[in-house]
């Protein structure tokens, strides 16, 4: 064999030994490429058909009226549910209580509910003062008006007369403060949120006034305060003798 004979055959070699290579180099990426191309799809496929699960929902306000905001976090503290729940119908007490203790100094024809009506005046104009200005310091947004219900309570007031008015009054008004005194105290055993907190403390003090000054009225029907809505007295009915005017008056 000659010596170009044995370069053309060595070269033809090379070149056989490089296609080889190139080929076996080439298989792999091709098979993992078309792999790779075939998962991404399927993988978008699932995501698209699967979204990721909703995270769990906050857990409900300890009183059943939770706002959906949830807890927020504020310069005084964690604020829930509960708390903006209390700081509302602090708000709404004051709405109804102010106008009923004013009515009730202008009609009431025995001292002690007029004294009555004077202690809510005062009591709830001060608590309503501290509100506004707890609502505004929290963001929480506060009722301009009573609830339908408060309303509802206030036209009765209108329409009743003489005796009928002061015992159906004083009912209305002991069975509210009783209702909203569980919620104060619970709030103040449970907020974590200093200015709710120091809120409770004055709505304790003058609820309590509140309820101490209407029973010291003598027309309280303590079997009525649980079970449905206060229904006045008829006017038939002996009224009871009325206890002494007391001079309990809220914390300053």
């Amino acid at each position: 064999m000659s010596v170009a004979s044995r370069h053309v055959m060595g070269t033809g070699i090379v070149i056989g030994a490089l296609a080889l290579t190139l080929i076996a180099l080439l298989i792999p990426v091709r098979s993992f490429g078309g792999a790779a191309a075939t998962a991404a799809p399927a993988a978008g496929s699932a995501l698209g058909s699967s979204p990721a699960p909703a995270p769990a929902p906050a857990p409900a306000s300890a009183s059943g009226d939770d706002d959906g905001a949830g807890l927020m976090n504020t310069a005084f503290g964690p604020l829930t549910p509960q708390d903006r729940e209390f700081v509302r119908k602090v708000r709404l007490a004051g709405l109804w209580e102010l106008p009923a203790g004013r009515q009730a100094q202008e009609r009431g024809t025995r001292a002690s509910v007029r004294t009555a009506g004077e202690h809510l005046v005062e009591g709830h104009a001060e608590l309503d003062r501290r509100v506004l200005e707890v609502g505004q310091a929290l963001g929480v947004e506060l009722p301009d008006r009573p609830s339908g219900q408060q309303q509802a309570w206030l036209d009765q007031l209108d329409r009743a007369q003489g005796a009928t008015y002061e015992r159906l009054f004083v009912q209305l008004l002991r069975r509210a403060h009783g209702k909203v005194f569980t919620l104060v105290a619970q709030v103040r055993a449970q907020t974590r949120n200093s200015v709710v907190r120091e809120l409770a403390t004055d709505a304790n003090a003058t609820v309590l006034d509140h309820i101490a000054v209407l029973e010291a009225s003598g027309l309280v029907d303590f079997e009525g305060l649980a079970d449905g809505p206060p229904t006045a007295v008829p006017p038939t009915a002996a009224p009871p003798a009325a206890a002494p005017p007391t001079d309990i008056r809220p914390r300053k």
